[in-house]
């Protein structure tokens, strides 16, 4: 046991500090390390394997709705960004250019990508011609660059993983669908695979995409109270597609403007999985996307036949979970502190005296509950467990967004609540920038969402100035 508390004791504790204790579980946990490059992460392999099992999901999602994948350049001419002028401002602070190639000065300076709807454009102008060519339904997995100040692993860094969805429409309705069905295929993920429940909304003008109409988002609040945005979808109308005269000729045999949706999940949303169900153990992983669903930890191993038995079980269960057995030469303290921090799910523990019972014995790591399970049933309650550990961290997580969540009449009353604690606070919004702007202002707190379960809060008038409102918002301080 002492090697598992030395262990444990090299995470600083969330509650003293815990900025400190997320990155000490991003490396301490084998996730992410600094590269030389200031701003950007290396991505080691366990947190790689997660994204890859988030890709996997959602992948998967996607190709069921009929989405392809595609790759586009990564970089972008300077002329063909500065077509859509909104765009081109939203984005003019984070771009990263190119200006020599090898010894000699470029004549157009080159964007790296920091996203990719100008790319898009410029192939749907040469692709789409016809009805018949719509709607157009494409994908793409890549990473993008943004020069950000300010930077943690995962949450924000300069470059960064995602995919970034970009689809043509025949009409602005069919946009309009896509773009709220891709926001729902993103809450559904987070709340069925993640165990990461959500507030679906759409953004207010000032937080909405550069250059779109509406931009909608899934809100998740992490275990200190404040939000991440984790997803979200865009209709962009025909603006793009009119900047980059991308033309087809309608079903009436007219000359008409597609309408364009883009939408996108990062690997930022490991950084919500870390802060959502994290602990002082370490990290807690879903079991959808846990990298290791099932360790193997045999007790006693220089026992005749327990190393035997272990390896069993583990080819055993290797056609259905995702499952690991440790042989190392580690005390079972050392390796219970060691998966603990990596967040395995559940951990099965084999020694001399449960082979002689035909059992093992099943440690959850959401609450450390213990179970013994006979040998001939681990294809059975296996799944179980790991629905009973996806269900517990759901549960734990939605207590935590609703223990924290409060209603306000008031500036006062916001900044009164999270001088208390930190969470979402509901206020009634006018709908004028002015006001959005005095609240950031004077409580410190940004629009998350105007979510689309709308209620009334007090007398329906606007918490700064008092007039009559247009929306319920959730506010709240953000990553």
């Amino acid at each position: 046991m002492a090697d598992n508390k030395k262990m444990v004791n090299e995470i600083t504790s969330m509650d003293v500090d815990f900025a400190k204790w997320y990155t000490d579980v991003v490396k301490k946990a084998e996730l992410a390390d600094y590269s030389c490059v200031k701003g950007c992460m290396v991505i080691r392999p366990y947190g790689y394997a997660i994204w890859e099992n988030i890709q996997h999901i959602l992948d998967t999602r996607f190709k069921e709705l009929g989405h392809e994948n595609v790759a586009m350049p990564m970089l972008i001419p300077e002329s063909l960004l500065q077509k859509e002028k909104d765009h081109v401002e939203g984005f003019a602070p984070e771009v990263a250019w190119v200006t020599h190639g090898g010894s000699e000065k470029l004549e157009e300076r080159l964007c790296i990508r920091p996203t990719s709807e100008t790319l898009f454009c410029e192939h749907y102008a040469h692709v789409v011609h016809s009805y018949r060519d719509l709607p157009k339904l494409y994908n793409q997995w890549c990473s993008v660059l943004r020069w950000e100040k300010t930077t943690r692993p995962f949450l924000r860094t300069m470059e960064f993983f995602w995919q970034e969805g970009h689809t043509m429409h025949e009409t602005a309705e069919e946009a309009i669908e896509e773009t709220e069905r891709m926001l729902n295929v993103y809450a559904s993920f987070c709340e069925d695979s993640l165990a990461i429940p959500v507030v679906k909304g759409r953004k207010t003008d000032k937080e909405k995409f550069a250059g779109a109409e509406a931009t909608y988002t899934i809100e998740a609040m992490m275990h200190d109270g404040k939000a991440l945005q984790s997803g979200t979808s865009h209709y962009f109308g025909d603006g793009f597609a009119r900047a980059f005269d991308i033309q087809f000729t309608g079903r009436d045999n007219t000359l008409q403007y597609p309408h364009q949706t883009s939408w996108g999940l990062s690997t930022r949303i490991i950084g919500a999985i870390i802060m959502t169900h994290g602990d002082d153990n370490g990290l807690v992983l879903p079991p959808a996307v846990a990298p290791i669903q099932v360790i193997i930890v045999p007790v006693a191993q220089h026992k005749p036949g327990v190393l035997d038995k272990a390896e069993e079980l583990r080819a055993r269960l290797a056609s259905k979970f995702r499952v690991k057995m440790d042989a190392s030469d580690n005390s079972p303290g050392w390796k219970f502190a060691e998966y603990e921090m990596k967040g395995v799910p559940l951990r099965l523990e084999i020694g001399p005296k449960d082979i002689e019972n035909n059992q093992c014995v099943i440690v959850r790591r959401d609450n450390r509950e213990k179970t013994f399970v006979p040998l001939d049933q681990l294809e059975e309650k296996i799944p179980e467990l790991l629905r009973a550990v996806h269900d517990g961290l759901y549960r734990k997580a939605l207590e935590n967004r609703e223990r924290r969540t409060w209603s306000a009449t008031s500036i006062d009353q916001i900044n009164e609540l999270l001088s208390k604690d930190m969470g979402f606070v509901k206020a009634m919004w006018c709908g004028d920038l002015s006001c959005e702007e005095k609240l950031k202002e004077e409580a410190g707190v940004t629009s998350r969402c105007m979510p689309f379960e709308q209620e009334t809060i007090g007398d329906g008038t606007c918490v700064c100035c008092g007039k009559p409102a247009k929306a319920m918002v959730y506010w709240g301080k953000a990553y």
